[in-house]
């Protein structure tokens, strides 16, 4: 394996499976069947998931809502997908545990650096809601620090698409994926891999990132055992 411990980093957008919005409870089986095949081989695994399949602070921002406000409820949608992905990985077999960065002591533990650290050391899968408990921070800035906080080997960006492009592949039939690419040609060539925060955060403590196609099954696996799969951003 040569990944011994990761932060899977999921768009809330990415729950949604084929749905136009919420939680597809399929999608989310689908996804806890990877994560257990992974944990089953020995790799400890954190997650940060996003929020924007039930609220998105900068589109409510853009609409005339106070930033702040639309902020802080983006990170409550993220608690939603928290608990959401705890079911599901409990369901498969495995022992979660839900950490948030605003303290909501009825369903989550707060968000505690050597516990989360204990808790993936016993082979428990560790979710990070609730952003950084901050406005003005996405949740790539949350799984960037929550990943350098945990000491992470990697941090693996699950999308549907199979990597990193020269634009957008869903739109332009002839762009060219890469299979490496480092930090600085991702910032010369403009492309958008997480917002400039986390990138910056992850270029500085070298911690590399891999950008991969989370709803094809055993992609997952293949990542976490070092297979040609994906995009690798490092420095």
């Amino acid at each position: 394996m040569k990944y011994q411990r990761i932060l899977l980093k999921l768009s809330g957008e990415a729950l949604m499976g084929d749905r136009s919005y919420g939680i597809d409870p399929k999608q989310v089986a689908s996804y806890s069947l990877q994560i257990k095949e992974i944990v089953d081989k020995g790799c400890e695994v954190a997650i940060v998931i996003g929020g924007g399949n039930i609220f998105r602070g900068l589109s409510a921002a853009a609409n005339g809502m106070d930033r702040v406000q639309g902020d802080y409820m983006g990170m409550l949608a993220t608690v939603i997908n928290g608990m959401a992905i705890q079911q599901g990985i409990e369901d498969v077999g495995l022992e979660p545990r839900l950490q948030t960065a605003i303290e909501m002591e009825q369903i989550a533990e707060p968000y505690i650096r050597r516990r989360a650290i204990r808790h993936l050391e016993k082979k428990r899968v560790v979710i990070f809601s609730g952003g950084l408990g901050n406005p003005y921070f996405t949740t790539d800035s949350a799984a960037v620090l929550r990943a350098i906080e945990i000491e992470a080997d990697v941090i693996l960006k699950g999308t549907r698409v199979d990597g990193i492009y020269t634009a957008d592949p869903e739109k332009d039939k002839t762009a060219e994926k890469f299979k490496n690419i480092t930090f600085k040609d991702v910032y010369n060539k403009g492309l958008k891999v997480m917002d400039m925060t986390a990138f910056t955060l992850s270029e500085e403590n070298k911690l590399p990132i891999i950008v991969f196609d989370m709803n094809t099954p055993g992609n997952l696996m293949k990542v976490v055992m070092g297979e040609d799969v994906g995009t690798l951003v490092s420095n």
